[in-house]
């Protein structure tokens, strides 16, 4: 369930530019045949005899009775829209869930060539625990809630794992797997840092057709 959620999530990213563009292409040539009408209208009305008279008439009816003039053309309503919720283009679960199988994996593998207990112990401890925050991000986002507790949990980890790599890969210098797992923590860092300053995961379907019904 998850990758169907991100294979969404970059859907909606594509087709959202693609919209976007169709919108501002028909807003070009709606700005262009208003400006045609607008002319032409002027020109009617200015050829015609009566239209002093009938512009005095009704500059008298709108300072005297203050009557409401109804137009052909849509009338907006007055006030403003509420602004859409800012929010991240992707659910940190989506890089959560592969980032702590990828941990958890890599601490089975190490200690089968290792035999280290303090690097399995550890291993499956961040792993597991990245895959324990990430799997309940998603539970809590599908109940429409905030997943904000569960993002940060997650940046914590990755930051405390990239500090240990670091720590190691400067005493062995070894890009396997020290410097790959240092690069992959720093990544997951900024990505998690990334989410929570967007505003946190992009709500479900469900609650963005509600709103904009609201709206």
């Amino acid at each position: 369930m998850a990758i169907y959620f991100c294979f969404m999530d970059w859907i909606i990213l594509i087709n959202g530019t693609v919209q976007q563009s169709i919108v501002m292409s028909a807003e070009g040539h709606g700005t262009d045949t208003s400006g045609t009408k607008t002319t032409l209208s002027y020109t009617d009305d200015a050829s015609s005899n009566s239209w002093p008279e009938d512009a005095v008439k009704y500059s008298g009816v709108k300072a005297d009775a203050g009557d409401k003039v109804e137009l052909n053309g849509p009338v907006q309503e007055s006030g403003f829209a509420p602004e859409p919720k800012r929010a991240a283009k992707i659910h940190d679960f989506c890089f959560g869930i592969p980032y702590g199988g990828l941990v958890l994996s890599g601490a089975l593998i190490g200690f089968l060539f290792s035999r280290n207990l303090t690097n399995l112990s550890t291993g499956v401890l961040f792993g597991g625990a990245l895959l324990a925050l990430s799997t309940l991000s998603l539970k809590i986002w599908r109940q429409g809630k905030s997943s904000l507790p569960f993002i940060l949990g997650q940046a914590a980890l990755s930051a405390v794992l990239l500090w240990r790599n670091v720590q190691a890969y400067s005493l062995s210098k070894k890009l396997i797997p020290t410097g790959f797992y240092a690069a992959i923590s720093a990544a997951m860092l900024f990505f998690y840092s990334y989410v929570v300053i967007s505003g946190g995961n992009p709500p479900p379907k469900k609650l963005k057709s509600s709103a904009s019904v609201a709206s």
